[in-house]
């Protein structure tokens, strides 16, 4: 996400506090955090991608998702 997009959403977070926000405003607000969201958790599992953890016996595994709780 580039810096304009992000200054942008702190612009319509602070005019929301203040004044409110537009409908149009609202729908611009919701679309950049949810792109902010989405790019954020995309670097997250990038950078989880790339752990590795050690055994006790020296091996290395791939650190693997845990399954879902039923």
């Amino acid at each position: 996400m580039e810096k304009k997009d992000i200054e942008r959403i702190n612009e319509l977070a602070r005019k929301k506090k203040t004044v409110g926000l537009t409908v149009a405003e609202l729908e611009e607000q919701q679309r950049l955090r949810r792109q902010y969201l989405d790019e954020f958790k995309e670097n997250l599992k990038a950078t989880l991608d790339q752990v590795y953890i050690e055994r006790e016996d020296g091996t290395y595994e791939k650190l693997k998702k845990k399954p879902p709780r039923n």
